[in-house]
């Protein structure tokens, strides 16, 4: 028959069917539509299927074979209902409005799960319905014109879930919340993944076998240096078990053992650098001295080392009597965070010691300068700043504050009112400068009244000037009259957190 020559092996197979046992009948029987429409359809690469009179019997081409896999050929002939009986309940309105004239249809993605492998599959289609009409408009029958588009529908939703769990995997710092997190996400992949879960502990370590059928349950060895863990999974029994199937598995797994191994080294780095850090604060307190009491006045320290630094610096406070009972207090940051900035930390400080004592009596201002010759003299390649106070009482008792300021944030007054006041003068050059010009200030303290005094790590933040910092603090410092020197301390270092530098304080109370 001119109908079935040119389509090889498809055409012996319709040609070995019984038509005539059909409800269509012999092929010479068919009406010029169908005939017509037959031809069309089966000289197209596009996948076409006709449901042909009142009871839709399937009529298709070689491009619809694929899609219906193990119903082929036996579907030739027979009516849709025998064909696809999974599937009537939603494709059986659809068939049946085309076939009354209701107009066509035509949808996207749509989930019409079909048995063509041995077992009722996931599928997705584009689909349209549309009548067919012969020459006098009666509707003989229903062209389908279908694209399967079941393998991009599960790619997109497989990366989706990949995306979120690595993701949610990125920010998570403790292996206990890896298993948590990744269990929670991975339940609502109930299409791709059932039933999952992860087991800590000893367990299988091979590699999963391939699996010959749906519905099965694999382990999946999560190989992470921290602890040994394995992903447990069933397996859709909608989806064929195939390689795409296994490599999205696959590929779970190593999200889940990247972010466990991730999280093993962040855990020993971590451990490393609180050891470290440690190591250095105790270095750095070694350091600095324990403050002693001076004339009825309070005086407290305090050492915080920069949060994420493990590394021993160059912020240093010390308290001190000269022979006239005299107190000196010196709070300074030598620049740079290794052992050469600690080293050069204590140089300074024991020369200031040394110097103060060798020219005693002197004002603040003559001791700084001191350091410069001393410092340039000694070819030291070291720059610092520093604020040194000499305390003493005069004849009437009242508490005298000199001061010289080298380059340094300016310390913060409180009065025994409350009111917080920073003793701002115009700062002099950093320590270790040629031609340093030097000037020393003057102000007496009434009873009950604090000053403080700070390495600029409690001041300076990213994205915020200095000057708004040092506001700050006097507005924190305000109203702490009546707090003791400790529990100031405790205050602006609770305000300190986070802090990316080293914050040395010291604190006397009159």
């Amino acid at each position: 028959m001119h109908l079935l020559k040119d389509f090889g092996e498809l055409g012996r197979i319709y040609a070995a069917v019984d038509w005539a046992a059909s409800p269509l009948g012999p092929i010479d029987s068919w009406s010029d539509t169908l005939r017509g429409t037959v031809d069309m359809m089966l000289a197209t690469k596009f996948p076409v299927t006709l449901l042909w009179g009142p009871e839709f019997v399937l009529v298709y081409n070689e491009a619809y074979i694929q899609m219906i896999g193990d119903k082929h050929p036996d579907a030739l002939g027979k009516p849709t209902r025998e064909v696809f009986p999974e599937a009537m309940d939603f494709i059986g309105p659809l068939m049946e409005q085309a076939y009354a004239g209701g107009g066509p249809t035509y949808l996207t993605d749509q989930y019409l799960p079909l048995h063509r492998r041995g077992f009722l599959e996931e599928c997705y289609f584009n689909f349209a319905y549309s009548a067919v009409r012969n020459r006098s408009g009666e509707v003989e029958g229903v062209i389908d014109i279908t694209f399967e588009t079941t393998e991009q529908v599960i790619t997109r939703r497989r990366l989706w879930l990949l995306t979120r769990l690595n993701e949610a995997l990125s920010h998570v710092m403790d292996a206990r919340d890896v298993h948590e997190v990744a269990t929670r996400l991975l339940s609502t992949a109930t299409s791709d993944l059932p039933s999952v879960h992860i087991e800590l502990g000893d367990g299988p370590r091979t590699a999963p076998e391939m699996p010959t059928e749906p519905g099965r349950t694999l382990r999946f060895p999560l190989g992470s240096v921290s602890t040994e863990a394995t992903l447990v999974v069933e397996l859709s029994p909608l989806l064929a078990p195939d390689d795409d199937y296994m490599a999205f598995l696959g590929l779970v797994a190593a999200s889940l053992t990247q972010a466990l191994e991730r999280v093993h080294a962040r855990a020993v780095e971590l451990r490393s650098m609180d050891s470290q850090r440690r190591m250095s604060e105790a270095f750095q307190l070694s350091l600095l001295p324990t403050p002693v009491p001076w004339g009825g006045a309070e005086v407290a320290v305090r050492y915080q080392p920069a949060a994420e630094l493990a590394q021993i610096g160059g912020d240093w406070y010390d308290q001190f009597e000269l022979p006239d009972k005299t107190l000196m207090m010196v709070i300074g940051d030598v620049s740079g965070h290794d052992q050469d900035a600690a080293a050069a930390m204590a140089q300074v400080r024991n020369m200031i010691r040394g110097i103060a004592y060798s020219v005693y009596p002197a004002a603040p201002s003559s001791i700084l300068l001191g350091l410069d010759h001393a410092l340039l003299g000694g070819g030291q390649d070291v720059f610092a700043t520093a604020v040194l106070v000499q305390a003493s009482r005069n004849d009437a008792g009242e508490l005298r504050l000199s001061w010289s300021n080298a380059g340094h944030p300016p310390p913060v007054l409180i009065s025994p009112q409350g009111e917080a006041e920073l003793l701002e003068r115009r700062p002099d050059q950093l320590l270790g400068l040629d031609g340093a010009v030097r000037a020393t200030h003057e102000v007496v303290l009434q009873p009950g009244s604090t000053l403080v005094m700070f390495t600029d790590g409690l001041v300076e933040r990213r994205r915020e000037a200095i000057g708004e910092s040092l506001d700050k603090l006097r507005r924190l410092l305000c109203g702490v009259q009546d707090r003791t020197a400790e529990e100031i301390c405790d205050l602006l270092l609770a305000s300190a957190v986070g802090v990316e530098d080293d914050v040395a304080l010291l604190v006397l109370r009159a």
